[in-house]
C-alpha cells in the first residue's frame, strides 16, 4: 500500500483535519500521481455538508493536476514525471453504450467518482485530491499540455469540462449567440470558451459590480437581469443559454431569450425552479454532468491551443478551512486552488 498524508472531515460541517491513509498498491493499468495543485469546488463544500455522522474519513477534492509518480505494467500511455490532470471521473464500467462512445460520465451502471465512489474491483471508498497522493486508471487520466499554469488548469477538470462539453455538443461557433447566466467559477470559465469558439457573448448577472469584469472576460453584452427592461430586449435574441448560476435559479427568464429551436443548457447544482410551460414553446431544455474521457482531453488541448486557464487565488495547502470559509461566502474571484505540492499537511 502507498501512505498518503492529506486532510480530511471527520464529521458533517467540520473542518477538516490532517489524515494519514493509504492508496491502494498499483494494478497493472494503475497510475500514481503525485498531487500539486488541487481546487476547491462547491460540490465539495456539500460533500462535507452531507456526511453522515460516525462515518469513515472523508477526503474532498475532485479537480488536480500533478505528475506521474509511477506506473503499472500495463501502462503504455504515461511515463514517470509525465504532468497529468485528474477529474471527477476515475473508473466507469467501459460496456454500456455511453462508455462505448467515450461519454462515461453518463456510465449506466454509475461512474465511479474520485471521492465518495465504490471502488468497482475491491469496494473500498474512493478517497479525492486533497492529499499527496492519488492512484488511479490510466484510462482517466490526462496529459497536462505543455504551457498550461498546473494551478489555473487545476479548476478545468471540473468547471472547466462542465461547461466546455455542452458548448461543444451545441456545436457553439462563429455567428452563434451564446448566453451565460452567472459570472463565478464555472461561468467565468464558459465566457472564456464560448469566446474562443468565435460566438458573441451575452453575460446575465445578478451583480451590477459583475458588468465590469464580464467584459474584461471578453462578453460582448452583460444585461442585469433584475434590469426588467433590460431582459425584455434580450428575449429572441440568442441561439444558445448556459445557465452556471448556483442555487435557486428559475430558467424560465433565459428560456425567453432564446430564438425558435434555441437551447438552454442548465449545469447540474441544487434547488432549481421548474419552468414555464410556455416558455419552452419552440424552445429546448437540457442538463450537463461533466463529459467523457475523449471531450475532456480534447478540452485541455483547446486550452492549451488558446491559453485558457481559469482565474484562481492559490492557498497554502494548510489553509484549506480558510478556503472552505471563503467559498460559503462567495468570497473568491473566481476558484480557489490549493497549493498540495508546495506545503505540507498540519497536525
Amino acid at each position: 500500500m502507498r501512505g498518503t498524508t492529506g486532510y480530511a472531515a471527520f464529521g458533517p460541517g467540520e473542518d477538516l483535519r490532517p489524515y494519514t491513509f493509504e492508496r491502494r498498491d498499483l494494478r497493472p493499468d494503475d497510475v500514481a500521481v503525485r498531487v500539486t495543485f488541487c481546487g476547491i469546488c462547491h460540490s465539495d463544500l456539500h460533500a462535507v455538508e452531507a456526511l453522515t455522522p460516525g462515518g469513515d474519513p472523508f477526503v474532498p477534492g475532485h479537480e488536480f493536476v500533478g505528475e506521474v509518480a509511477a506506473v503499472g505494467a500495463d501502462v503504455t500511455g504515461f511515463r514517470v514525471g509525465d504532468p497529468v490532470a485528474v477529474g471527477n471521473i476515475v473508473d466507469s464500467c467501459g460496456v454500456c453504450p455511453p462508455c462505448r462512445a467515450h461519454r462515461e460520465v453518463y456510465c449506466e451502471e454509475w461512474p465511479v467518482t474520485s471521492y465518495g465512489g465504490v471502488d468497482r474491483h475491491d469496494g473500498t471508498i474512493t478517497r479525492g485530491g486533497y492529499a499527496s497522493e492519488y492512484v488511479v486508471r490510466e484510462a482517466f487520466v490526462y496529459h497536462l499540455p505543455e504551457g498550461l499554469d498546473p494551478a489555473g488548469a487545476a479548476p478545468l477538470m471540473c468547471a472547466g469540462v462542465t461547461t466546455f462539453d455542452p458548448l461543444r455538443r451545441a456545436g457553439v461557433g462563429p455567428g452563434d449567440r451564446v448566453g451565460i447566466v452567472g459570472l463565478g467559477g464555472l461561468g467565468h470559465l464558459a465566457v472564456k470558451f464560448a469566446k474562443a469558439l468565435g460566438a458573441h457573448v451575452t453575460v446575465f448577472t445578478t451583480s451590477e459590480e459583475k458588468v465590469r469584469a464580464a467584459r474584461d472576460l471578453g462578453a460582448d453584452a452583460v444585461v442585469v437581469s433584475t434590469d426588467d427592461a433590460a431582459m425584455a430586449a434580450a428575449e429572441r435574441t440568442l441561439d444558445h443559454v448556459l445557465d452556471t448560476a448556483s442555487g435557486k435559479d428559475d430558467p424560465t427568464p433565459y428560456l425567453r431569450t432564446l430564438r425558435l429551436d434555441g437551447e438552454l443548457c442548465m449545469l447540474s447544482t441544487p434547488d432549481r425552479y421548474e419552468p414555464e410551460a410556455m416558455a419552452l414553446l419552440g424552445r429546448r431544455m437540457t442538463l450537463s454532468a461533466g463529459a467523457g474521457t475523449v471531450r475532456t482531453q480534447e478540452m485541455l488541448d483547446f486550452c492549451a491551443a488558446h491559453g485558457i486557464v481559469a482565474d484562481v487565488e492559490v492557498l497554502p495547502f494548510a489553509e484549506v478551512n480558510t478556503g472552505f470559509r471563503r467559498l460559503e461566502k462567495n468570497d473568491v474571484r473566481y476558484r480557489f486552488v490549493l497549493d498540495v505540492a508546495g506545503g505540507r499537511v498540519r497536525a
